[in-house]
This record gives structure tokens, sequence and C-alpha cells, in this order.
């Protein structure tokens, strides 16, 4: 424990992460697997919060049937609590401490996002899972995670996807694409990698918070990013 490099990290999980193949919702095998990811690391001595999308629900951005994209992000922002809650019960059930923390306030469900508080949850080995966006319009969940990896003092953002990692064009498209093991912030937004939205990259790099991309889909990976093992890209200045 005491050689671990990164003693808090926030894990960003989009909510298409948690349908697995499917087309909409949720896959519970995919979910348990990830909670199961979450205990792992914590069984390392790592303190992990979580920042959860809900793009598996709606997206705000094709919203349609008139619908302006402000509301649309709000409904969007509903999506990500359902998540949220969704995997509070999954982790709860591996004997995992969890608390829901919600930036629209729904204190019948959840607490609401106050940033001592959530300190303190961590400090007492909860994994908070932080939920609803930033509570505002106009802002995705990366920037979310970004936003609370910073506020929690976290020294890593980590961000599950289904590559292992950041590559110069789509790897699933283009059978030739290549991978970066490291990235500047400066870099990546260069080349417009779509990776994490521009307004989110760039409060990264402000701030000097490290990212890791690394794939969510392989059973352990959390755990071995963390280590400095396995498959992802470190997103980086300087590096």
């Amino acid at each position: 424990m005491s050689s671990l490099k990164y003693k808090r990290v926030l894990l960003k999980v989009s909510g298409e992460a948690l349908m697995g193949d499917k087309q909409f919702g949720h896959e519970y095998s995919v979910i348990l697997r990830i909670a199961e990811d979450i205990k792992e690391a914590i069984e390392l001595g790592v303190q992990v919060c979580v920042v959860v999308g809900g793009g598996n629900i709606y997206r705000g951005t094709n919203a349609s049937f008139g619908i302006e994209r402000a509301a649309g992000d709000y409904i969007g922002m509903l999506g990500t609590v359902i998540n949220a809650l969704t995997l509070q019960n999954i982790i709860e059930s591996l004997d995992v401490h969890t608390r829901v923390l919600s930036a629209i306030p729904m204190v019948s469900v959840c607490e609401p996002y106050i940033r001592r508080k959530a300190k303190r949850h961590i400090e007492r080995g909860r994994v908070v899972i932080f939920s609803g966006g930033t509570g505002n319009p106009f802002c995705t969940t990366d920037s979310a995670g970004v936003l609370r990896a910073i506020e929690m003092n976290c020294d890593l953002l980590l961000k599950g996807t289904k590559v292992d990692g950041v590559y110069d064009s789509d790897p699933t498209k283009n059978p030739n694409a290549v991978k970066y093991s490291t990235i500047s912030y400066t870099d990546l937004l260069k080349e417009n990698l779509q990776v994490m939205d521009i307004a989110a990259v760039a409060v990264a790099r402000e701030n000097k918070l490290p990212i890791k991309v690394f794939s969510i889909r392989e059973k352990g990976n959390f755990a071995k990013v963390l280590q400095g093992k396995g498959e992802y890209t470190k997103i980086q200045e300087g590096e």
C-alpha cells in the first residue's frame, strides 16, 4: 500500500459502458464487473470516487421531438442519477460502503453535492459516486469528472472507455490506428483527438491533473492501471 503512487483517484465511467452490448439501459454482469474492479482498487489501499455518465438512458445532445438543448441536458443529468443509484447498490452488494451525491438536489434518494461532505466520505473509506454532472446544461460529464477530481484533491483521473487508450484515429474504424503511450494535453487538443471534450482537457491542463485512458471492458484493468501495468495512455503535460 505504501508503494502506491496514487492514493486517491476518480474513475469516470460513461453511461454507455454500463449497458454492455445492449442498445439501452443496464447490463448487470457488466456493472458487477466494474463494481468488482472498484473493490479490488480499494483493497490495494486506494481511495476511489466515481463520476457516471447517462448516455445509456438519454443524451441531451441527441434530443429530438422539439426538446431544447438545455432541457435535454437536464433530462440527461437525471439519467446519471439512475446510473449512480444502480452502481451504488451493486457495489454495496460486495460489502463496500458508498454514498451517492447529486449536483441536482434530490434529498429523498441521495445526498446533495457538498464538497467538504464528499471529501469526508472519501476520507472514511467510502466510494463516493457523483451524479447530476456539474448541475449545469451545456457541460459534459467529462467536465464533471475533471472538476470533481480537482475538488477532491485526486492524484489521478482514470477514464474507462471501450478501447485501451488514445489513438491517432478511431481504432474501431481504422485497423492501422496508432496508439499513444503518453500524450500531452496540448497535443491532444492540437490533434483534435476525441477523447474528452475541449473544456475538460483545458481545465485538467490548467490544474495539472494527470489522466489515464484505459479499457473498462477488461476485468481487473482498473487495478492494473493504478499500478502502472496493463494497457493505457497517460495524458499529462510535458510527457
